[in-house]
Protein backbone atom coordinates (compact mmCIF):
# COMPACT_ATOMS: atom_id res chain seq x y z
CA UNK A 1 0.00 0.00 0.00
CA UNK A 2 1.17 3.56 -1.08
CA UNK A 3 0.55 6.67 0.98
CA UNK A 4 -0.26 9.66 -0.28
CA UNK A 5 0.10 13.08 2.37
CA UNK A 6 -1.96 15.88 0.96
CA UNK A 7 -2.36 19.45 1.49
CA UNK A 8 -4.34 22.88 0.46
CA UNK A 9 -4.47 25.88 1.42
CA UNK A 10 -5.62 29.70 0.33
CA UNK A 11 -4.18 32.79 1.07
CA UNK A 12 -7.27 34.28 2.53
CA UNK A 13 -9.91 32.13 1.98
CA UNK A 14 -10.43 32.43 -0.67
CA UNK A 15 -7.56 33.50 -2.28
CA UNK A 16 -4.69 32.29 -3.93
CA UNK A 17 -4.89 28.59 -3.83
CA UNK A 18 -3.13 25.65 -4.27
CA UNK A 19 -2.17 22.23 -3.90
CA UNK A 20 0.34 20.03 -2.73
CA UNK A 21 0.76 15.89 -2.60
CA UNK A 22 3.95 13.79 -1.17
CA UNK A 23 3.26 10.15 -2.90
CA UNK A 24 5.50 7.39 -1.06
CA UNK A 25 6.01 3.68 -1.07
CA UNK A 26 5.64 1.10 1.60
CA UNK A 27 8.59 1.87 3.17
CA UNK A 28 8.29 5.60 3.19
CA UNK A 29 10.29 6.40 -0.44
CA UNK A 30 9.50 9.08 -2.15
CA UNK A 31 7.67 8.44 -5.39
CA UNK A 32 6.51 11.72 -6.12
CA UNK A 33 5.87 14.97 -5.87
CA UNK A 34 3.05 16.85 -7.16
CA UNK A 35 1.41 20.59 -6.37
CA UNK A 36 -0.74 23.42 -8.72
CA UNK A 37 -2.06 26.58 -7.96
CA UNK A 38 -5.77 26.91 -8.35
CA UNK A 39 -6.19 30.51 -9.11
CA UNK A 40 -9.18 32.03 -6.02
CA UNK A 41 -10.39 29.09 -4.60
CA UNK A 42 -11.29 28.18 -0.31
CA UNK A 43 -8.97 26.20 1.88
CA UNK A 44 -10.95 23.36 1.36
CA UNK A 45 -11.51 23.83 -2.39
CA UNK A 46 -7.67 23.22 -2.35
CA UNK A 47 -7.57 20.33 0.19
CA UNK A 48 -9.89 18.15 -2.37
CA UNK A 49 -7.63 19.56 -5.13
CA UNK A 50 -4.85 17.75 -3.57
CA UNK A 51 -7.44 14.35 -2.90
CA UNK A 52 -8.26 14.77 -6.51
CA UNK A 53 -4.81 15.14 -7.67
CA UNK A 54 -3.14 12.19 -5.85
CA UNK A 55 -5.97 9.55 -6.70
CA UNK A 56 -5.21 10.78 -10.48
CA UNK A 57 -1.80 10.09 -9.78
CA UNK A 58 -2.81 6.57 -7.92
CA UNK A 59 -5.01 5.35 -10.71
CA UNK A 60 -2.73 6.52 -13.78
CA UNK A 61 0.09 4.86 -11.92
CA UNK A 62 -1.64 1.44 -12.13
CA UNK A 63 -1.59 0.99 -7.85
CA UNK A 64 -4.74 -0.46 -6.13
CA UNK A 65 -4.72 0.61 -2.78
CA UNK A 66 -3.42 4.16 -1.11
CA UNK A 67 -3.36 5.50 2.60
CA UNK A 68 -4.65 9.10 2.03
CA UNK A 69 -2.92 11.44 5.10
CA UNK A 70 -4.49 15.02 5.46
CA UNK A 71 -4.69 17.24 8.41
CA UNK A 72 -7.74 18.73 7.20
CA UNK A 73 -10.38 16.84 9.59
CA UNK A 74 -13.19 17.75 7.46
CA UNK A 75 -12.38 16.58 4.60
CA UNK A 76 -11.17 13.26 6.21
CA UNK A 77 -14.17 13.05 7.66
CA UNK A 78 -16.53 13.49 4.68
CA UNK A 79 -14.62 11.09 3.12
CA UNK A 80 -15.03 8.40 5.36
CA UNK A 81 -18.60 9.52 5.39
CA UNK A 82 -18.48 10.38 9.17
CA UNK A 83 -19.83 14.02 8.18
CA UNK A 84 -22.46 15.11 5.35
CA UNK A 85 -20.90 17.24 2.83
CA UNK A 86 -23.31 20.64 2.75
CA UNK A 87 -21.39 22.83 1.10
CA UNK A 88 -22.06 22.75 -2.52
CA UNK A 89 -18.81 23.92 -3.91
CA UNK A 90 -17.33 20.97 -2.00
CA UNK A 91 -20.02 18.12 -3.73
CA UNK A 92 -18.63 18.13 -6.97
CA UNK A 93 -15.05 17.39 -5.67
CA UNK A 94 -15.99 14.77 -3.24
CA UNK A 95 -17.97 12.84 -6.00
CA UNK A 96 -14.66 13.59 -8.55
CA UNK A 97 -13.05 11.99 -6.07
CA UNK A 98 -15.48 8.60 -5.08
CA UNK A 99 -15.44 7.75 -8.76
CA UNK A 100 -11.83 7.53 -8.83
CA UNK A 101 -11.81 5.88 -5.22
CA UNK A 102 -13.93 3.02 -7.52
CA UNK A 103 -11.34 2.50 -10.15
CA UNK A 104 -8.77 1.09 -6.55
CA UNK A 105 -8.99 -1.74 -4.57
CA UNK A 106 -8.68 -0.40 -0.79
CA UNK A 107 -8.30 3.52 0.26
CA UNK A 108 -8.23 5.01 3.44
CA UNK A 109 -8.24 7.93 4.82
CA UNK A 110 -5.92 9.44 8.34
CA UNK A 111 -6.17 12.72 9.84
CA UNK A 112 -2.70 13.66 10.92
CA UNK A 113 -1.79 16.64 12.71
CA UNK A 114 -0.12 19.35 10.51
CA UNK A 115 3.30 18.95 11.84
CA UNK A 116 3.04 15.48 10.29
CA UNK A 117 2.71 16.76 7.18
CA UNK A 118 4.80 19.07 6.16
CA UNK A 119 6.25 18.26 2.87
CA UNK A 120 2.57 18.16 1.77
CA UNK A 121 1.84 21.82 3.33
CA UNK A 122 5.44 22.74 1.59
CA UNK A 123 4.51 21.72 -1.90
CA UNK A 124 0.98 24.05 -1.32
CA UNK A 125 3.01 26.89 -0.31
CA UNK A 126 4.90 26.77 -3.44
CA UNK A 127 1.54 26.40 -5.41
CA UNK A 128 0.51 29.23 -3.59
CA UNK A 129 3.21 31.38 -4.34
CA UNK A 130 2.58 30.19 -7.99
CA UNK A 131 -1.46 31.43 -8.01
CA UNK A 132 0.06 34.81 -6.35
CA UNK A 133 2.66 35.43 -9.10
CA UNK A 134 5.65 35.18 -6.42
CA UNK A 135 7.49 32.16 -8.58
Amino acid sequence: MIRAYIDGGARGNPGPAGYGVRIEDADGNLLEELCGPLGLATNNVAEYSGLLAALKWVVEHGHRDVHIRADSELLVKQMRGEYKIKNPGLQPLAARARLLMIELGQVTFEHVRREFNKEADRLSNLAMDEAEGRR
